[in-house]
């Protein structure tokens, strides 16, 4: 099984002086000289460095303290999540496919091999606590794949220790800066590497213009931000992070709604069937989420009530309701991350930001062309409040006001793709559009959970269990739902009265 390390490191041009004293840097007592250690190191990468365009490296190391294979995914400056597994002579399927968004149908193959002698030196604190690892490191580059030529460098490593705290490293390079010694203009030894060897290079990202000038560039800034969110979600998906499917299945959204919503800017007829997988996707996304989210409710609900008004088990068939759909949605997500239709979505979302089907119109003056598209969204919006509350409340109300939601969404995230030519007044209406679309659904969501608390007092009725604990849950649930419907209005005056754009 693989195993994720939070790497926290800074990374140093190095001469012949080699490593600075570093004894009496604030909170380090002691430098302890911990030998020199020879590794060795393959990265894989495929042939046109996907990975190292995004400065994901991959590699096959011997020698050390931690020989295996070790992914190192970028979280920020200096910071990246290293996921580790054991030593094998090809890529181990669980790191294959945390880089599948990325390598796609490619294959990836040994592009560099780094040979470096490591003298290690341990900073630990007045009780022997290890703060930091301090490292001078001579590297030997050889290029294995897409190029030839090889390379030899000296560099400097400074590593913070599990649950160290991060300002040691600003006292540290204090340290060092002092004695003459500068940041490496290099992010990763593989980037020097390819640097400095013949052949192929890491792709240049595909940004776009550093300004968006017309209303076609602020649309296809925005298709590029909620690409590469699903790109760079789907490891974090694979590995079951907090909130990463909420946040894929939202990127995915975005997406659609901005092809539904600037159509005067976007052609349609090429947009449409991309509309539908990324619905596809979305749907998904959904089906475990919802299920948690539906789950953690009734949950909640449950231990809120008082103890006499709990008949039966119902916190086990809760409990084993929630298991299920959570095992089930997570082996079929899974499957879905894999299949040659989602890789096929990411492929053609790629020719969607590299070259979007544009209209006319989107070479027109953003704020004119953009403010148009968003108040055809907050149109349809307003039309769909006003017949849901003109509804008896029921069902026809239920359905009416699900769709004002979904609409409100749409509004949401078109102010927000026109936020940056549109300023303050698409602010203002994102804000006033997310806080009609919570509104909305809490109440859709106690229209699901009315939903799920029938089925569950059905079974339980079957199995000659109380209902009667499910039938207190549905009254509140309807209690909650009618306080909504009661602040729709009142939220609805004030979002209509936000809307100045």
């Amino acid at each position: 099984m693989a195993e994720t390390k939070r790497e926290i490191e800074r990374k140093y041009e190095s001469d012949d002086s080699g490593l600075p004293d570093l004894t009496g840097v604030a909170g380090v007592a002691t430098v302890l000289d911990k030998g020199t250690a020879e590794l060795d190191a393959v990265y894989w990468d495929t042939s046109d460095l996907r990975l190292a365009s995004a400065s994901i490296t991959l590699r096959r190391r011997t020698g050390g303290s931690d020989a295996g294979w070790h992914l190192k995914l970028p979280v920020g400056p200096g910071v990246r999540d290293e996921i580790r597994a054991p030593l094998s002579d090809t890529v181990p399927d669980e790191l294959a496919g945390l880089v599948r968004s990325r390598v796609r149908e490619g294959q990836l193959v040994p592009v560099v091999r780094l040979r470096s002698a490591r003298d290690v030196r341990d900073l630990v604190d007045a009780g022997g606590r290890l703060l930091a690892e301090a490292s001078v490191d001579t590297v030997r580059a050889e290029r294995l794949f897409g190029g030839e030529g090889s390379a030899q460098w000296s560099e400097i490593e400074v590593e913070l220790a599990d649950g160290g705290d991060p300002a040691l490293l600003d006292k540290v390079e204090k340290r060092l800066r002092k004695a003459g010694v500068r940041p490496s203009r290099s992010a990763s030894k593989l980037a020097r590497a390819l640097a400095e060897t013949k052949g192929g290079q890491p792709r240049p990202g595909d940004g776009g213009p550093a300004e968006p000038v017309t209303a076609g560039d602020h649309i296809q800034a925005y298709l590029r931000a909620q690409r590469d969110a699903i790109v760079e979600q789907d490891p974090a998906v694979r590995q079951d992070a907090e909130e990463s499917v909420h946040d894929m299945r939202v990127a995915t959204r975005r997406l659609r709604s901005t092809l539904r919503s600037f159509r005067t800017v976007l052609d349609r007829e090429a947009t449409d069937p991309i509309g539908v997988e990324l619905k596809w996707l979305a749907g998904e996304l959904g089906v475990g989420r919802d299920h948690e989210v539906l789950a953690e409710r009734l949950g909640a609900a449950l231990d809120d009530l008082p103890a006499p008004l709990v008949s039966g088990p119902v916190h086990e068939r809760l409990r084993t309701w929630a298991k299920a759909g959570e095992r089930g949605s997570r082996r079929r997500l899974l499957g879905v991350l894999d299949s040659p239709r989602y890789l096929a979505l990411l492929d053609t979302l790629d020719e969607l930001v590299a070259d979007p089907p544009l209209r006319k119109a989107a070479a027109g003056k953003p704020r004119r062309v953009l403010a148009k598209a968003v108040r055809k969204d907050f149109g349809k919006v307003a039309a769909l409040v006003e017949e849901a509350m003109a509804q008896p409340p029921g069902t026809d109300r239920d359905l009416a006001l699900h769709e004002a939601r979904k609409k409100a969404k749409r509004t949401r995230y078109a102010a927000e793709a026109a936020g940056p030519a549109l300023g303050s007044p698409a602010k203002d209406l994102v804000k006033s559009m997310k806080s009609l679309q919570s509104l909305l659904g809490d109440h859709q969501d106690s229209v699901m959970a009315r939903t799920t608390l029938r089925e569950l007092s059905a079974v339980a009725h079957a199995a000659g269990e109380s209902a009667f604990t499910y039938g207190v849950l549905y009254g509140r649930e309807e209690r909650r739902a009618e306080r909504v419907e009661e602040a729709v209005p009142a939220e609805w005056k004030k979002t209509y009265g936000s809307m100045n754009v």
